[in-house]
């Protein structure tokens, strides 16, 4: 189970937040403050058309990432921010954003600014789309041109190779951080550490369909990573393992309907 977030203060409410967003771009973060306000401003120019809000996440950050973020809301982003009083992770941070949202879509972007938010209508369409054919799908972003360093890119081509081996999640990509999935979707998948690396996995046993598509992807200009590559390596076994063994645990009931008194 993902660790008690705790978070250290309500969401605070952007100036628009007595409207109903039909996306929130959740953003999880740690000691990003340098990226807060480039990122807030292509999120706002990308979503101009979309009614939206931003719900960034601070998973403990011991930098200005808190200023940074009431910066932002002062500027008059519709941005809400919750913090973890400690860091409890990526994943934990994601599900305390997705719990807090109000729209019925949801987007997650990385917050270091590699994502690019002007692919998020494309996939918002997409994902709208599938829903008007009666499917509840994940948009999983698909980075065909990474700019992260070698280490980062042959570490990832190895784990995606096993994961789709093993959980056959038919996902060239699960690590981008650019996903777009309906709201109540999410909140039926099983929480636990680490689970945003297997959201596909997770959406297949659910019984909702997956779709990748290609996104643009940037390198890092501002600050450090927070989240390394040796201790994803080195808990991804047992994540793997978890995982499939919740897939062939799982059991999807059919409902028929009672059409008695």
């Amino acid at each position: 189970m993902l660790p008690d977030p705790r978070a250290g203060s309500a969401p605070e409410p952007g100036p628009d937040a007595a409207a109903t967003p039909v996306l929130s771009v959740v953003i999880p973060v740690r000691n990003e403050a340098p990226n807060i306000a480039p990122l807030v401003a292509e999120i706002e120019a990308a979503l101009a058309a979309i009614p939206h809000e931003i719900v960034y996440v601070d998973d403990g950050s011991t930098d200005a990432t808190p200023e940074a973020l009431r910066a932002a809301r002062a500027a008059g982003a519709p941005l809400r921010a919750l913090r973890h009083q400690a860091s409890c992770g990526q994943s934990a941070a994601i599900v305390t954003g997705v719990k807090a949202a109000r729209g019925r879509w949801i987007a997650t972007l990385d917050g270091d600014g590699q994502n690019d938010p002007a692919d998020i209508p494309r996939l918002l369409a997409r994902a709208e789309a599938e829903a008007q054919e009666g499917r509840r799908t994940l948009i999983a972003g698909h980075r065909v041109n990474r700019k992260d360093s070698g280490v980062k890119r042959y570490t990832s081509r190895i784990a995606n190779g096993v994961r789709a081996w093993l959980l056959r999640d038919a996902t060239p990509d699960t690590g981008c951080g650019l996903k777009v999935f309906p709201r109540d979707l999410f909140l039926d998948l099983p929480k636990f550490d680490h689970m945003h690396r297997y959201l596909p996995a997770l959406v297949l046993r659910q019984g909702g369909a997956v779709v990748s598509e290609p996104v643009n992807h940037r390198p890092r200009t501002r600050g450090a990573s927070n989240y390394g590559t040796l201790d994803r390596l080195l808990v991804g076994i047992f994540d793997l393992i978890g995982v499939a063994w919740l897939q062939r645990r799982g059991r999807r009931p059919v409902i028929e309907r009672d059409e008695g008194p």
